[in-house]
């Protein structure tokens, strides 16, 4: 189906849905500063085939989305949940199963906490705790905090972005798997291509802080699966153990070898995790999950 623009929480966002809106609703929420396509297409039809109604979306700043000058958001990361919400309000869709990569899956562990009657499940793909989960959680790997202190870039050049944003997804992907250079380099062009204002996904690293009080972890009450891989570099899969253990009765499937994000290789066990906690007979996770 076609992207198409949508009025979401009073901002225009570019949306774009897969299989039949009649199958139960499963909202993808990518991580901040990456648009929609980092939800593969194929991706996005595999979880549709197995009955479900996908929904992916760039955030502001991302994609086609309503944009704000580099540097100077006009909005805060409390807005980025509201913007999830609206999503479902134009799709008409009361609730969904909510999927999230990255900071995506902080934004929809708070979705689930601010307004708990829209979230039918969570699926947490290489993510953290929103809100403190009431223990120490590992620090990035040497090599995260290395690339960000040594990389350059110049956000006015779209090749230099490029070449910033292929670096950073070498790194994410860690140090036990082969990286598909050529495949992340055609997906990060696609991306500086498509996007209304290239420079502004920095934007979500300035967000200002905001007072909404969310509540605890421990409150969530609905089906979650957390999935991690054991060699990401941003959040040591200690990270997604937290989530598992603070999140009741929360499963937790390790993937093996796996960086930070969503890698294909691990598209089946992803896949088959979304539709076994999203209610329907799909296959569960593997058999080292926690259910």
């Amino acid at each position: 189906m076609a992207e198409r623009f949508i009025q979401a929480n009073g901002v225009e966002l570019c949306a774009e849905e897969f299989g039949d809106p009649a199958d139960p609703a499963v909202l993808l929420v990518m991580g901040l500063g990456a648009s929609m396509l980092w939800w593969d297409e194929e991706f996005c039809r595999r979880v549709a085939s197995g009955g479900r109604h996908v929904i992916r979306y760039d955030h502001r700043d991302t994609g086609r989305s309503a944009a704000w000058p580099p540097g100077r958001p006009g909005y805060t990361g409390a807005d980025l949940v509201d913007d999830a919400a609206g999503v479902l309000d134009a799709f008409g869709v009361p609730a969904a199963h909510v999927a999230g990569v990255s900071a995506g899956g902080g934004l929809a562990q708070l979705l689930a906490l601010g307004r708990p009657g829209r979230v039918l499940s969570l699926t947490l793909v290489s993510t953290s705790a929103a809100v403190p989960p009431g223990r120490r959680l590992p620090p990035p790997a040497e090599a995260f905090g290395r690339f960000l202190s040594t990389a350059e870039v110049d956000w006015s050049d779209a090749d230099s972005v490029v070449e910033y944003q292929v670096g950073f997804a070498r790194m994410l992907a860690g140090a036990e798997r082969p990286f598909d250079e050529d495949a992340a380099r055609a997906l990060v062009r696609r991306d500086v291509a498509r996007a209304r204002d290239f420079a502004a996904a920095r934007n979500h690293d300035a967000l200002p802080d905001d007072d909404r009080e969310w509540g605890a972890l421990s409150a969530i009450a609905v089906p979650t699966v957390v999935l991690h891989g054991t060699a990401d570099p941003m959040f040591p899969i200690g990270h997604g153990e937290a989530l598992a253990d603070v999140i009741p009765d929360a499963a937790l499937v390790p993937l093996e070898g796996a960086g930070h994000g969503l890698e294909r290789a691990d598209w089946e066990t992803v896949v088959a995790a979304l539709l076994g906690v999203s209610g329907r007979r799909g296959p569960r996770p593997s058999s080292t999950a926690r259910w």
